[in-house]
Protein backbone atom coordinates (compact mmCIF):
# COMPACT_ATOMS: atom_id res chain seq x y z
CA UNK A 1 0.00 0.00 0.00
CA UNK A 2 1.57 3.60 -1.32
CA UNK A 3 1.88 6.08 1.75
CA UNK A 4 -0.88 8.07 0.16
CA UNK A 5 -2.70 10.13 3.17
CA UNK A 6 -6.59 10.11 2.86
CA UNK A 7 -6.65 13.79 1.68
CA UNK A 8 -4.63 12.84 -1.42
CA UNK A 9 -7.14 9.63 -1.66
CA UNK A 10 -10.21 12.40 -1.75
CA UNK A 11 -8.15 14.64 -4.17
CA UNK A 12 -7.86 11.92 -6.86
CA UNK A 13 -11.12 10.68 -6.46
CA UNK A 14 -12.80 14.66 -7.08
CA UNK A 15 -10.26 14.43 -10.35
CA UNK A 16 -11.14 11.16 -11.56
CA UNK A 17 -12.47 11.13 -15.49
CA UNK A 18 -13.50 7.09 -15.55
CA UNK A 19 -14.19 5.93 -19.13
CA UNK A 20 -18.08 5.20 -19.28
CA UNK A 21 -19.03 3.08 -22.35
CA UNK A 22 -19.10 -0.40 -23.63
CA UNK A 23 -16.19 -1.79 -24.51
CA UNK A 24 -16.40 -4.08 -28.34
CA UNK A 25 -14.21 -4.35 -30.59
CA UNK A 26 -11.55 -2.69 -29.43
CA UNK A 27 -13.29 0.59 -28.83
CA UNK A 28 -15.49 2.13 -26.70
CA UNK A 29 -18.98 2.78 -27.56
CA UNK A 30 -21.95 4.23 -26.29
CA UNK A 31 -23.07 7.38 -24.21
CA UNK A 32 -23.18 7.66 -20.11
CA UNK A 33 -27.09 7.27 -19.42
CA UNK A 34 -27.04 5.21 -16.25
CA UNK A 35 -25.24 6.54 -12.53
CA UNK A 36 -22.69 4.63 -10.70
CA UNK A 37 -23.48 5.57 -7.01
CA UNK A 38 -20.48 5.71 -4.60
CA UNK A 39 -21.85 3.87 -1.53
CA UNK A 40 -19.42 5.74 0.79
CA UNK A 41 -21.70 9.02 0.49
CA UNK A 42 -24.22 8.05 -2.22
CA UNK A 43 -22.63 10.68 -5.03
CA UNK A 44 -23.16 9.68 -8.52
CA UNK A 45 -19.23 8.77 -9.65
CA UNK A 46 -20.01 8.98 -13.87
CA UNK A 47 -23.03 8.06 -15.76
CA UNK A 48 -22.21 4.85 -17.88
CA UNK A 49 -23.80 3.24 -21.29
CA UNK A 50 -26.50 0.47 -20.11
CA UNK A 51 -26.78 -2.33 -23.07
CA UNK A 52 -29.36 -5.10 -23.63
CA UNK A 53 -29.80 -7.07 -26.48
CA UNK A 54 -28.75 -5.27 -29.42
CA UNK A 55 -25.48 -4.11 -27.48
CA UNK A 56 -24.45 -8.15 -26.36
CA UNK A 57 -25.24 -8.91 -30.01
CA UNK A 58 -22.25 -6.75 -31.09
CA UNK A 59 -19.76 -7.29 -28.47
CA UNK A 60 -20.52 -11.52 -29.36
CA UNK A 61 -20.24 -10.65 -33.33
CA UNK A 62 -17.18 -9.30 -31.81
CA UNK A 63 -15.62 -12.01 -29.92
CA UNK A 64 -16.85 -14.53 -32.84
CA UNK A 65 -15.03 -12.55 -35.25
CA UNK A 66 -12.00 -12.78 -32.99
CA UNK A 67 -12.73 -16.54 -32.76
CA UNK A 68 -13.07 -18.04 -36.02
CA UNK A 69 -10.95 -15.49 -37.84
CA UNK A 70 -9.20 -13.25 -35.83
CA UNK A 71 -5.48 -13.82 -34.61
CA UNK A 72 -5.96 -14.30 -30.63
CA UNK A 73 -7.03 -18.24 -30.76
CA UNK A 74 -4.02 -18.43 -33.78
CA UNK A 75 -1.20 -17.03 -31.90
CA UNK A 76 1.35 -19.77 -30.27
CA UNK A 77 0.28 -19.94 -26.78
CA UNK A 78 4.02 -17.53 -26.25
CA UNK A 79 2.87 -15.06 -27.94
CA UNK A 80 -0.71 -15.15 -25.86
CA UNK A 81 2.07 -15.55 -22.73
CA UNK A 82 3.77 -12.37 -23.78
CA UNK A 83 0.28 -10.54 -24.65
CA UNK A 84 -0.84 -11.13 -20.95
CA UNK A 85 2.30 -10.25 -19.32
CA UNK A 86 1.97 -6.71 -20.83
CA UNK A 87 -1.77 -6.91 -19.91
CA UNK A 88 -0.60 -7.74 -15.84
CA UNK A 89 2.16 -4.63 -15.97
CA UNK A 90 -0.02 -2.24 -17.31
CA UNK A 91 -2.27 -3.13 -14.11
CA UNK A 92 0.63 -3.12 -11.96
CA UNK A 93 1.07 0.58 -12.89
CA UNK A 94 -2.16 1.55 -12.81
CA UNK A 95 -2.84 -0.22 -9.61
CA UNK A 96 -3.88 3.10 -7.62
CA UNK A 97 -6.31 3.91 -10.27
CA UNK A 98 -7.94 0.25 -10.15
CA UNK A 99 -8.19 0.29 -6.89
CA UNK A 100 -9.75 3.85 -6.53
CA UNK A 101 -12.43 3.04 -9.00
CA UNK A 102 -13.02 -0.34 -6.76
CA UNK A 103 -13.45 1.75 -3.86
CA UNK A 104 -15.59 4.32 -5.15
CA UNK A 105 -18.02 1.94 -6.96
CA UNK A 106 -18.34 -0.86 -4.40
CA UNK A 107 -17.38 0.63 -0.92
CA UNK A 108 -14.09 -1.29 -0.31
CA UNK A 109 -11.59 0.05 1.96
CA UNK A 110 -8.87 1.56 -0.33
CA UNK A 111 -6.12 -0.64 1.74
CA UNK A 112 -7.87 -3.69 0.82
CA UNK A 113 -8.69 -2.69 -2.80
CA UNK A 114 -5.03 -1.48 -3.14
CA UNK A 115 -3.57 -4.34 -0.91
CA UNK A 116 -5.59 -7.55 -1.47
CA UNK A 117 -7.87 -6.75 -4.92
CA UNK A 118 -4.68 -5.35 -7.47
CA UNK A 119 -2.32 -7.80 -6.24
CA UNK A 120 -4.75 -10.56 -6.88
CA UNK A 121 -5.59 -9.35 -10.06
CA UNK A 122 -2.27 -8.65 -11.66
CA UNK A 123 -0.90 -12.16 -10.11
CA UNK A 124 -4.23 -14.18 -11.80
CA UNK A 125 -3.32 -12.54 -15.28
CA UNK A 126 0.44 -13.82 -14.79
CA UNK A 127 -0.30 -17.00 -13.66
CA UNK A 128 -2.46 -17.83 -16.43
CA UNK A 129 0.57 -16.07 -18.81
CA UNK A 130 3.21 -18.35 -17.39
CA UNK A 131 0.81 -21.64 -18.06
CA UNK A 132 -0.47 -21.00 -21.71
CA UNK A 133 2.99 -22.25 -23.15
CA UNK A 134 3.01 -25.31 -21.08
CA UNK A 135 0.20 -27.04 -21.90
CA UNK A 136 0.39 -30.17 -23.68
CA UNK A 137 -1.70 -32.81 -25.61
CA UNK A 138 -1.43 -36.58 -25.84
CA UNK A 139 -0.77 -39.00 -28.19
CA UNK A 140 -1.66 -42.50 -26.07
CA UNK A 141 -0.52 -45.99 -27.00
CA UNK A 142 -3.20 -47.47 -28.53
CA UNK A 143 -4.25 -51.72 -29.09
CA UNK A 144 -4.58 -50.01 -32.68
CA UNK A 145 -1.58 -49.34 -35.64
CA UNK A 146 -3.64 -45.95 -36.18
CA UNK A 147 -1.96 -42.97 -34.70
CA UNK A 148 -4.33 -41.49 -31.89
CA UNK A 149 -3.97 -37.64 -30.59
CA UNK A 150 -5.67 -35.93 -28.23
CA UNK A 151 -5.20 -32.19 -28.41
CA UNK A 152 -6.59 -29.57 -26.08
CA UNK A 153 -8.57 -26.79 -27.99
CA UNK A 154 -10.08 -23.32 -27.06
CA UNK A 155 -14.23 -23.80 -26.19
CA UNK A 156 -14.84 -20.78 -28.63
CA UNK A 157 -16.91 -17.28 -27.28
CA UNK A 158 -16.80 -17.09 -23.17
CA UNK A 159 -19.32 -15.02 -21.57
CA UNK A 160 -18.80 -13.93 -17.92
CA UNK A 161 -20.93 -12.09 -16.06
CA UNK A 162 -19.28 -11.30 -12.60
CA UNK A 163 -20.10 -10.00 -9.19
CA UNK A 164 -19.42 -6.46 -7.32
CA UNK A 165 -18.11 -7.79 -4.08
CA UNK A 166 -14.47 -8.31 -5.93
CA UNK A 167 -15.53 -6.86 -9.24
CA UNK A 168 -11.94 -7.21 -11.14
CA UNK A 169 -10.53 -10.58 -8.89
CA UNK A 170 -13.73 -12.56 -9.91
CA UNK A 171 -13.11 -11.31 -13.76
CA UNK A 172 -9.80 -12.16 -13.61
CA UNK A 173 -10.39 -15.74 -12.51
CA UNK A 174 -12.57 -16.18 -15.60
CA UNK A 175 -10.73 -14.17 -18.36
CA UNK A 176 -7.27 -14.50 -18.00
CA UNK A 177 -7.96 -18.87 -18.05
CA UNK A 178 -10.23 -18.40 -20.85
CA UNK A 179 -7.67 -15.97 -22.57
CA UNK A 180 -4.88 -18.08 -21.96
CA UNK A 181 -6.85 -21.29 -23.58
CA UNK A 182 -7.05 -19.26 -26.84
CA UNK A 183 -11.04 -18.08 -26.27
CA UNK A 184 -12.47 -15.09 -26.99
CA UNK A 185 -14.71 -13.03 -23.88
CA UNK A 186 -17.92 -10.90 -22.95
CA UNK A 187 -17.17 -9.93 -19.84
CA UNK A 188 -20.77 -8.21 -18.24
CA UNK A 189 -19.51 -6.61 -14.78
CA UNK A 190 -22.19 -6.06 -12.04
CA UNK A 191 -24.05 -2.75 -12.39
CA UNK A 192 -22.91 -1.31 -9.33
CA UNK A 193 -19.14 -1.64 -10.53
CA UNK A 194 -18.60 -1.41 -14.48
CA UNK A 195 -15.79 1.20 -14.05
CA UNK A 196 -13.05 -1.24 -12.85
CA UNK A 197 -13.60 -3.18 -15.46
CA UNK A 198 -14.03 -0.19 -18.28
CA UNK A 199 -10.60 0.92 -17.31
CA UNK A 200 -9.69 -3.01 -17.18
CA UNK A 201 -10.47 -3.09 -20.54
CA UNK A 202 -8.48 0.01 -21.95
CA UNK A 203 -5.50 -2.18 -20.82
CA UNK A 204 -5.85 -4.59 -22.50
CA UNK A 205 -6.36 -2.63 -25.85
CA UNK A 206 -3.13 -0.76 -24.52
CA UNK A 207 -1.73 -4.33 -23.75
CA UNK A 208 -1.70 -5.53 -27.72
CA UNK A 209 -5.23 -7.86 -27.53
CA UNK A 210 -6.42 -7.82 -30.71
CA UNK A 211 -9.70 -6.31 -31.37
CA UNK A 212 -12.53 -8.65 -30.30
CA UNK A 213 -10.68 -10.98 -27.84
CA UNK A 214 -11.73 -8.78 -24.98
CA UNK A 215 -15.01 -7.12 -24.96
CA UNK A 216 -17.20 -5.32 -21.66
CA UNK A 217 -20.76 -4.91 -21.72
CA UNK A 218 -22.50 -3.02 -19.23
CA UNK A 219 -26.32 -3.56 -18.59
CA UNK A 220 -28.50 -5.02 -16.09
CA UNK A 221 -28.60 -8.96 -15.57
CA UNK A 222 -32.33 -8.80 -16.65
CA UNK A 223 -31.24 -7.79 -20.28
CA UNK A 224 -27.86 -8.09 -21.29
CA UNK A 225 -27.08 -10.33 -18.55
CA UNK A 226 -29.94 -13.02 -20.12
CA UNK A 227 -29.15 -12.03 -23.30
CA UNK A 228 -25.34 -13.55 -22.68
CA UNK A 229 -27.30 -16.23 -21.74
CA UNK A 230 -29.72 -16.94 -24.39
CA UNK A 231 -27.47 -16.20 -26.74
CA UNK A 232 -27.00 -18.66 -29.98
CA UNK A 233 -22.80 -17.90 -30.64
CA UNK A 234 -21.80 -17.69 -27.12
CA UNK A 235 -19.89 -21.36 -26.30
CA UNK A 236 -19.27 -21.00 -22.78
CA UNK A 237 -20.49 -18.81 -19.57
CA UNK A 238 -18.99 -18.76 -16.01
CA UNK A 239 -20.89 -16.92 -13.67
CA UNK A 240 -20.02 -16.03 -10.14
CA UNK A 241 -22.89 -14.77 -8.32
CA UNK A 242 -26.52 -15.69 -6.57
CA UNK A 243 -27.50 -19.02 -6.68
CA UNK A 244 -31.26 -17.76 -7.56
CA UNK A 245 -29.27 -16.09 -10.95
CA UNK A 246 -27.58 -19.20 -11.30
CA UNK A 247 -30.68 -21.12 -11.45
CA UNK A 248 -31.75 -18.68 -14.17
CA UNK A 249 -28.56 -19.30 -16.39
CA UNK A 250 -28.92 -23.21 -16.54
CA UNK A 251 -32.77 -22.15 -17.71
CA UNK A 252 -31.13 -19.73 -20.53
CA UNK A 253 -28.40 -22.29 -21.69
CA UNK A 254 -31.06 -25.31 -21.63
CA UNK A 255 -33.58 -23.10 -23.99
CA UNK A 256 -31.04 -21.80 -26.41
CA UNK A 257 -27.57 -23.41 -27.49
CA UNK A 258 -27.20 -25.66 -24.52
CA UNK A 259 -24.06 -23.56 -24.05
CA UNK A 260 -21.92 -24.66 -20.74
CA UNK A 261 -22.55 -22.94 -17.78
CA UNK A 262 -20.22 -22.79 -14.86
CA UNK A 263 -21.66 -21.81 -11.75
CA UNK A 264 -19.70 -20.06 -8.40
CA UNK A 265 -22.80 -19.37 -6.32
CA UNK A 266 -23.61 -18.32 -2.55
CA UNK A 267 -22.57 -19.95 1.15
CA UNK A 268 -23.24 -20.03 4.46
CA UNK A 269 -19.83 -21.22 5.44
CA UNK A 270 -19.51 -23.43 9.00
CA UNK A 271 -16.36 -22.10 11.37
CA UNK A 272 -15.87 -24.73 13.21
CA UNK A 273 -14.04 -24.28 16.89
CA UNK A 274 -13.15 -27.30 19.24
CA UNK A 275 -11.93 -27.07 22.38
CA UNK A 276 -8.64 -28.69 21.76
CA UNK A 277 -8.17 -25.56 18.94
CA UNK A 278 -4.31 -24.53 18.92
CA UNK A 279 -5.03 -20.80 19.78
CA UNK A 280 -8.16 -20.15 20.85
CA UNK A 281 -7.99 -16.45 20.60
CA UNK A 282 -6.15 -16.87 17.10
CA UNK A 283 -9.30 -18.83 16.59
CA UNK A 284 -11.89 -16.07 17.61
CA UNK A 285 -9.69 -13.11 16.10
CA UNK A 286 -9.68 -15.15 12.44
CA UNK A 287 -13.57 -15.64 12.96
CA UNK A 288 -14.05 -12.09 13.28
CA UNK A 289 -11.32 -11.04 10.32
CA UNK A 290 -13.47 -13.40 7.80
CA UNK A 291 -17.00 -12.66 8.94
CA UNK A 292 -16.34 -8.36 8.79
CA UNK A 293 -13.66 -8.87 5.77
CA UNK A 294 -14.64 -6.23 2.80
CA UNK A 295 -17.86 -6.03 4.83
CA UNK A 296 -19.18 -9.42 4.86
CA UNK A 297 -19.55 -9.38 1.22
CA UNK A 298 -18.37 -12.52 0.37
CA UNK A 299 -19.48 -15.93 -0.26
CA UNK A 300 -16.69 -17.52 1.58
CA UNK A 301 -17.55 -15.48 4.60
CA UNK A 302 -17.38 -17.56 7.73
CA UNK A 303 -20.76 -16.50 8.73
CA UNK A 304 -21.91 -19.59 11.06
CA UNK A 305 -19.51 -19.69 14.00
CA UNK A 306 -20.18 -23.29 15.11
CA UNK A 307 -18.14 -23.42 18.81
CA UNK A 308 -17.73 -25.74 21.50
CA UNK A 309 -20.09 -25.60 24.16
CA UNK A 310 -16.97 -25.26 27.31
CA UNK A 311 -15.12 -22.56 25.35
CA UNK A 312 -18.14 -20.74 23.95
CA UNK A 313 -18.21 -17.78 26.43
CA UNK A 314 -14.24 -16.98 26.08
CA UNK A 315 -14.20 -17.32 22.34
CA UNK A 316 -17.82 -14.98 21.83
CA UNK A 317 -16.18 -12.74 24.02
CA UNK A 318 -13.01 -12.34 22.02
CA UNK A 319 -15.04 -11.84 18.74
CA UNK A 320 -17.79 -9.02 20.21
CA UNK A 321 -14.54 -7.10 21.54
CA UNK A 322 -13.14 -7.56 17.59
CA UNK A 323 -16.44 -6.55 16.54
CA UNK A 324 -16.52 -3.25 18.49
CA UNK A 325 -12.83 -2.65 17.51
CA UNK A 326 -12.99 -2.29 13.77
CA UNK A 327 -12.96 0.97 12.34
CA UNK A 328 -15.59 1.51 10.06
CA UNK A 329 -15.81 4.72 8.09
CA UNK A 330 -14.87 5.69 4.57
CA UNK A 331 -13.41 3.79 2.48
CA UNK A 332 -10.89 6.32 1.26
CA UNK A 333 -9.35 6.54 4.69
CA UNK A 334 -6.42 4.17 4.32
CA UNK A 335 -7.11 3.75 8.28
CA UNK A 336 -10.72 2.44 7.98
CA UNK A 337 -11.37 -1.60 8.11
CA UNK A 338 -14.32 -1.59 7.05
CA UNK A 339 -16.79 0.28 4.55
CA UNK A 340 -20.21 0.54 3.81
CA UNK A 341 -22.26 -2.02 2.03
CA UNK A 342 -22.64 -2.12 -1.61
CA UNK A 343 -26.19 -0.02 -2.75
CA UNK A 344 -28.98 1.27 -0.71
CA UNK A 345 -31.28 -1.77 -1.64
CA UNK A 346 -28.15 -4.45 -0.80
CA UNK A 347 -28.15 -2.55 2.83
CA UNK A 348 -31.82 -3.08 3.16
CA UNK A 349 -31.39 -6.60 2.47
CA UNK A 350 -28.84 -7.39 5.01
CA UNK A 351 -30.51 -5.18 7.53
CA UNK A 352 -33.93 -7.35 7.37
CA UNK A 353 -31.69 -10.56 8.11
CA UNK A 354 -30.93 -8.35 11.45
CA UNK A 355 -34.44 -7.63 12.01
CA UNK A 356 -35.72 -11.01 11.03
CA UNK A 357 -32.70 -12.59 13.45
CA UNK A 358 -34.12 -10.57 16.53
CA UNK A 359 -37.68 -11.41 15.89
CA UNK A 360 -36.70 -14.89 15.71
CA UNK A 361 -35.14 -14.72 19.64
CA UNK A 362 -31.75 -14.28 18.62
CA UNK A 363 -29.62 -11.99 20.86
CA UNK A 364 -27.46 -9.22 19.79
CA UNK A 365 -24.40 -9.97 21.44
CA UNK A 366 -22.83 -6.67 19.00
CA UNK A 367 -23.45 -3.97 16.18
CA UNK A 368 -27.30 -4.55 14.79
CA UNK A 369 -26.82 -0.80 14.12
CA UNK A 370 -27.40 0.76 10.87
CA UNK A 371 -26.70 4.69 9.22
CA UNK A 372 -26.79 5.45 6.06
CA UNK A 373 -25.39 2.60 4.28
CA UNK A 374 -23.05 1.30 6.88
CA UNK A 375 -24.15 -1.20 8.93
CA UNK A 376 -21.85 -2.25 12.61
CA UNK A 377 -20.14 -5.44 13.07
CA UNK A 378 -22.72 -7.41 14.03
CA UNK A 379 -22.54 -10.91 16.18
CA UNK A 380 -25.94 -13.09 17.23
CA UNK A 381 -25.08 -15.66 19.45
CA UNK A 382 -28.25 -17.98 20.68
CA UNK A 383 -29.28 -18.98 17.49
CA UNK A 384 -31.41 -21.53 16.26
CA UNK A 385 -30.34 -23.77 13.69
CA UNK A 386 -33.87 -23.66 12.17
CA UNK A 387 -33.90 -19.83 12.12
CA UNK A 388 -33.02 -17.23 9.17
CA UNK A 389 -29.95 -16.81 10.24
CA UNK A 390 -29.06 -19.85 10.50
CA UNK A 391 -29.70 -20.98 6.98
CA UNK A 392 -29.95 -18.27 4.56
CA UNK A 393 -27.14 -16.45 3.22
CA UNK A 394 -26.95 -12.54 4.55
CA UNK A 395 -23.84 -11.12 2.55
CA UNK A 396 -23.02 -8.65 5.12
CA UNK A 397 -21.01 -8.45 8.20
CA UNK A 398 -23.12 -10.53 10.52
CA UNK A 399 -21.82 -14.03 12.27
CA UNK A 400 -24.00 -16.54 13.47
CA UNK A 401 -23.10 -18.59 17.37
CA UNK A 402 -24.22 -21.75 17.50
CA UNK A 403 -23.00 -24.13 20.47
CA UNK A 404 -22.55 -27.45 19.94
CA UNK A 405 -21.30 -30.97 22.41
CA UNK A 406 -19.60 -33.24 20.32
CA UNK A 407 -17.74 -33.38 16.70
CA UNK A 408 -20.72 -35.36 15.53
CA UNK A 409 -22.92 -33.08 16.28
CA UNK A 410 -20.47 -29.73 15.12
CA UNK A 411 -20.34 -31.96 11.31
CA UNK A 412 -24.45 -32.21 11.56
CA UNK A 413 -24.93 -28.54 12.10
CA UNK A 414 -22.05 -27.76 9.55
CA UNK A 415 -24.06 -29.65 6.94
CA UNK A 416 -27.13 -28.88 7.58
CA UNK A 417 -27.14 -26.10 4.60
CA UNK A 418 -28.38 -25.81 0.90
CA UNK A 419 -24.86 -24.42 0.13
CA UNK A 420 -21.28 -25.97 0.21
CA UNK A 421 -18.23 -23.44 -1.01
CA UNK A 422 -16.56 -23.41 2.24
CA UNK A 423 -16.01 -24.55 5.76
CA UNK A 424 -13.18 -25.00 8.52
CA UNK A 425 -12.33 -26.66 11.75
CA UNK A 426 -10.05 -25.61 14.42
CA UNK A 427 -8.49 -28.72 16.34
CA UNK A 428 -5.16 -29.77 17.39
CA UNK A 429 -5.89 -33.50 16.60
CA UNK A 430 -4.74 -34.50 13.30
CA UNK A 431 -7.04 -37.74 12.93
CA UNK A 432 -10.26 -35.10 14.32
CA UNK A 433 -8.86 -32.62 11.28
CA UNK A 434 -8.45 -35.43 8.56
CA UNK A 435 -12.10 -37.03 9.54
CA UNK A 436 -14.08 -33.76 9.84
CA UNK A 437 -12.51 -32.02 7.00
CA UNK A 438 -13.42 -35.20 4.98
CA UNK A 439 -16.95 -34.77 6.10
CA UNK A 440 -17.66 -31.77 5.33
CA UNK A 441 -19.65 -31.25 2.10
CA UNK A 442 -17.99 -27.81 0.63
CA UNK A 443 -15.52 -27.25 -2.21
CA UNK A 444 -12.97 -26.00 0.56
CA UNK A 445 -12.17 -27.16 3.72
CA UNK A 446 -9.32 -24.77 5.71
CA UNK A 447 -7.96 -26.15 8.96
CA UNK A 448 -6.83 -24.01 11.50
CA UNK A 449 -6.79 -20.93 9.14
CA UNK A 450 -9.43 -19.56 7.39
CA UNK A 451 -9.07 -17.41 3.46
CA UNK A 452 -5.76 -18.91 2.82
CA UNK A 453 -5.75 -19.23 -1.05
CA UNK A 454 -3.12 -19.29 -3.82
CA UNK A 455 -3.37 -19.25 -7.79
CA UNK A 456 -2.52 -22.80 -7.63
CA UNK A 457 -5.37 -24.46 -5.73
CA UNK A 458 -8.88 -24.58 -6.96
CA UNK A 459 -11.99 -22.95 -5.81
CA UNK A 460 -15.27 -23.57 -6.34
CA UNK A 461 -18.56 -25.55 -4.55
CA UNK A 462 -20.52 -28.01 -3.98
CA UNK A 463 -24.37 -28.13 -3.62
CA UNK A 464 -26.18 -25.37 -4.26
CA UNK A 465 -22.46 -23.10 -4.21
CA UNK A 466 -21.98 -23.96 -7.73
CA UNK A 467 -19.63 -26.24 -9.67
CA UNK A 468 -16.65 -26.25 -11.71
CA UNK A 469 -13.73 -24.67 -10.26
CA UNK A 470 -11.90 -21.26 -10.67
CA UNK A 471 -8.18 -21.35 -10.51
CA UNK A 472 -5.10 -23.70 -10.77
CA UNK A 473 -4.62 -25.55 -13.87
CA UNK A 474 -8.25 -27.04 -13.31
CA UNK A 475 -10.09 -23.90 -14.83
CA UNK A 476 -8.99 -24.27 -18.22
CA UNK A 477 -11.14 -27.52 -18.46
CA UNK A 478 -13.76 -25.36 -18.09
CA UNK A 479 -12.75 -23.09 -21.03
CA UNK A 480 -11.47 -25.83 -23.50
CA UNK A 481 -12.41 -29.03 -25.31
CA UNK A 482 -10.39 -32.22 -25.64
CA UNK A 483 -10.08 -33.41 -29.30
CA UNK A 484 -9.72 -36.58 -30.37
CA UNK A 485 -7.80 -37.40 -33.86
CA UNK A 486 -6.84 -40.78 -35.47
CA UNK A 487 -4.65 -40.89 -38.56
CA UNK A 488 -4.10 -44.36 -40.25
CA UNK A 489 -0.14 -45.24 -40.69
Amino acid sequence: MPDVPYEEWRARAAGLVPHTGHHVDGEFTGSGSVPVVAPRDGATIAHVASGGAAEVDAAVAAARRAFDTGPWPRLAPAERKAALLRWADLVERDRATLALLVTLEMGKPISEAYGIELRAVAGCLRWYAEIADKQRDEAPRTASSSLALVTREPAGVVAAVVPWNFPLTMAAWKIAPALAAGCTVVLKPAEESPLSALHLAALAAEAGLPPGAFNVVNGPGETAGRALGEHPSVDVLAFTGSTEVGRHFLRYAAGSNLKRVWLELGGKSPNIILPDAPDLDAAADTAARGIFFNAGEMCTAPSRLLVHRSVASRVLDRVVARAGSLRVGDPLDPATEMGPLVSAAHHARVVSHVEAARADGARVRAGGRAEGRFLAPTVFDQVDPGMRIAREEVFGPVLAVLEFDDVDEAVRLANATDYGLAAAVWTSDLSTAHRVSRALRAGTVWVNCYEEGDMSVPFGGVKLSGHGRDKSPHALDKYTDLKTTWIEL
